[in-house]
């Protein structure tokens, strides 16, 4: 059994990743095959458009033709048993790097006919992990639409989510008073461990399930 985690967010050692790390020892725990990818190490552009991936008898039909450092990452999400995708919150989206990854790796899966068919060869359970500076009701239907698309495509969802989070070492540094920054620590060091446990549980649970 395998478990993917990819990280959209360009902190390796940030929220997202501490998530994401908690998802994979989740699913290390029930004997899950684990790795992590960092989209930020690695070099790709999102869809081009070329639609080769709905080609009827193309050699692309069914997934993305463009090759590059994605492809295999690609490749290695496809055939994964539990999936965990990950990103902090940008102007009400996932980052530009995940956005990209989604765009390759959703539109190859599904046809445009009228039963739209799926194309990828299995079901693959998906743990997406948020992370945010807003409060945690702010982006609940943005993360429900994303359940909802890749519980249609890609395999059974579910999400955790991170918010209200700490984001600088020092705060006056930086142009960022809107905050109040005692109850900022206060909640890093006391929610988000409450929320790290939740990725673990999320982890687990998936690949339990397996």
């Amino acid at each position: 059994m395998k478990a993917l985690a990819i990280n959209g967010s360009a902190r390796k050692n940030g929220n997202t990743a501490a998530l994401l790390k908690s998802a994979l020892e989740g699913s290390a725990s029930v004997g899950a095959e684990t790795s992590l990818v960092h989209l930020y190490d690695l070099n790709y552009r999102g869809c081009t458009g070329c639609v080769a991936c709905k080609l009827l008898g193309g050699s692309s039909f069914g997934s993305c033709a463009q090759r590059d450092d994605l492809t295999q990452i690609l490749e290695q999400a496809k055939n994964a048993d539990v999936l965990f995708l990950g990103s902090p919150m940008y102007f009400n989206d996932v980052t530009g790097q995940l956005r990209g990854f989604f765009e390759r790796f959703l539109f190859p899966a599904i046809t445009y006919t009228k039963e739209r068919v799926i194309l990828y060869p299995k079901r693959v359970s998906v743990g997406l992990c948020f992370t945010s500076n807003a409060p945690g009701s702010f982006y609940t239907d943005f993360y429900e639409r994303l359940k909802n698309t890749f519980t249609h495509i890609i395999g059974p969802a579910e999400y955790v989510e991170a918010s209200e989070t700490w984001q600088f070492d020092d705060y006056s540094k930086y142009a960022a008073d809107m905050f109040d920054v005692e109850a900022r620590l206060k909640r890093h060091l006391e929610v988000f461990p409450e929320d790290c446990k939740k990725a673990y549980e999320m982890g687990r649970r998936l690949a339990s399930a397996q």
